[in-house]
């Protein structure tokens, strides 16, 4: 088993903003399997521009880092459904379907952040994935997304009206 992040592994050309690893300006979240091996965890400590209100984190950071970090939850397991490594070929890619988050409690800025998160039930072309978000300690958000697979090849040709 790889050391690596998952986003290291399947996509080390990724330009995501949340979670691509040669997006230099991104967060860069980098995501493993847990030891319990059920669950894929990432941690990150967002810098203070990240600001919602004074000294509590943003809103819309938290929905990016539940996005990404559960998108590749959604992957990491559809490469286990298969019984194959994260960097092997050909890549499995998903989109957020549908992302759902529940903010519990105010988030503190300066504190650590731990996402876990796993899939709720059968891995599909359309997986559910929940994803906990903590400060410290303290569950703060939980989101509860929907993930699909996809051919990404066609993806960009689509939202820009060409044919693929």
């Amino acid at each position: 088993m790889s050391h690596l992040p998952l986003q290291d592994q399947a996509a080390p050309e990724g330009v995501c903003y949340g979670c691509g690893s040669r997006n230099h300006h991104g967060l860069q979240i980098k995501s493993h399997w847990a030891e319990d091996g059920q669950s894929v965890v990432a941690e990150h400590l967002p810098d203070a521009k990240y600001c919602g209100w004074p000294d509590l984190v943003y809103g819309g950071l938290i929905a990016m880092l539940v996005d990404c970090h559960s998108n590749w939850t959604a992957m990491a397991y559809h490469y286990r459904a298969e019984n194959r490594a994260a960097d092997s070929l050909p890549r499995i890619d998903c989109v957020t379907g549908n992302l759902g988050i529940k903010f519990i409690k105010p988030t503190p800025m300066g504190v650590p952040l731990t996402l876990r998160a796993w899939v709720e039930g059968e891995v599909g072309r359309k997986t559910r994935v929940i994803c906990e978000l903590y400060a410290g300690d303290l569950l703060t958000a939980v989101g509860d997304s929907l993930f699909v697979r996809v051919d990404t090849s066609q993806l960009a040709a689509t939202a820009h009206g060409r044919d693929a």
